[in-house]
């Protein structure tokens, strides 16, 4: 099989639960220099390794050069563009896997009711420990999500004094509305959903289609950051309030050395290899090069399947490419 030009030799890849989770960088310029991403703003200069980052989460007022970023692509290290403090996800690069066996699979469980629910069920089942959800409807679940949530809501208001008015979120910009209680609570989701969203794109799965949540590019991340809120982010954003820790980076920043502690990666990689491997049919999960054939499943790439050559031209092809000129030293 050709060589893939952004593809990293397998010794060069760094297991993605061996990775720091994440490296949120704003106001700053990245570039190269030589194995290293160097972040350069007007107060420092951080060298970053890039092979040892599960995410670089860039926000407003960041530069990239090609250099930096094909280092981190060939680093699999997944780049996400994001608003302020990580809110909002605008778009995401290439993450450590080069299969597609996951997100077939992915693709086979989310587009069947029965298997759909089947694999909602389980993510339910993990919130609720000791609880037979084998039977229960989707309306059911979430009835009982709800009930739960509010629950430990009130129990995390009781154990440290902070009042629970309810949640305020305002849609596209949830740190402008609410207490403090309800803006850390923002910040730590958008942090955990920046970590979800690394890991399912590292594992070679799609972070849109989801089995729960469903309408948005990023379904699957709000499923599988469900599985932790309960666990991190809540209790997090009472405890910050009860300390006066009020600045959304203290809630970044606390999540960040609890997902260190706990080794939070694994548990996710785990969790989303669990759910999608646990049904519906074996597929091979080894990057190979093929076409789809509808008579024989597939037949391999990387083959010239004509009795002729292509012509060196199509004029159908509207593809432009706008390269600029060459850097000329200057004379001295």
């Amino acid at each position: 099989m050709p060589d893939i030009w952004w593809k990293a030799a397998p010794q060069d890849l760094h297991r993605l639960t061996d990775r720091v989770s994440s490296v949120y960088v704003e106001r700053s310029h990245l570039d190269r220099d030589e194995n290293a991403v160097v972040i350069i703003n007007k107060q420092q200069t951080v060298r970053l390794p890039a092979a040892m980052v599960a995410v670089v989460l860039l926000g407003p007022g960041t530069r990239v050069t090609h250099g930096a970023m094909r280092l981190l692509a060939d680093s699999g290290t997944t780049v996400c563009w994001v608003g302020e403090q990580g809110v909002r996800m605008y778009a995401a690069g290439l993450g450590t896997s080069r299969a597609a066996g996951l997100l077939h699979r992915q693709a086979w469980l989310v587009t069947r009711p029965k298997e759909r629910l089947t694999v909602a069920r389980c993510m339910y089942a993990k919130r609720f420990p000791g609880e037979d959800v084998s039977n229960l409807t989707m309306q059911q679940l979430r009835g009982r999500e709800g009930a739960r949530v509010r629950k430990i809501y009130r129990a995390h208001s009781d154990r440290t004094g902070v009042p629970w008015n309810g949640r305020v979120y305002k849609a596209g910009d949830p740190h402008a509305a609410g207490d403090d209680l309800n803006r850390l609570l923002s910040a730590a989701n958008a942090a955990l959903y920046g970590i979800c969203h690394a890991v399912i794109i590292g594992l070679g799965a799609s972070p849109g289609l989801g089995f729960v949540h469903t309408g948005t590019a990023l379904s699957f991340v709000l499923d599988i950051a469900d599985l932790y809120k309960a666990q991190y982010t809540i209790p997090l954003a009472f405890d910050l309030t009860k300390n006066g820790l009020t600045e959304e980076r203290d809630a970044r920043l606390a999540l960040r050395d609890h997902i260190a502690r706990d080794k939070l990666l694994n548990h996710i990689v785990d969790d989303v290899r669990t759910l999608l491997t646990t049904h519906g049919p074996n597929t091979d999960d080894t990057e190979a090069n093929q076409l789809w054939d509808e008579h024989l499943g597939t037949v391999p790439g990387g083959t010239n399947w004509s009795t002729t050559m292509p012509t060196p031209h199509d004029p159908t092809d509207n593809h432009i490419a706008i390269i600029g000129p060459d850097f000329t030293p200057p004379t001295p």
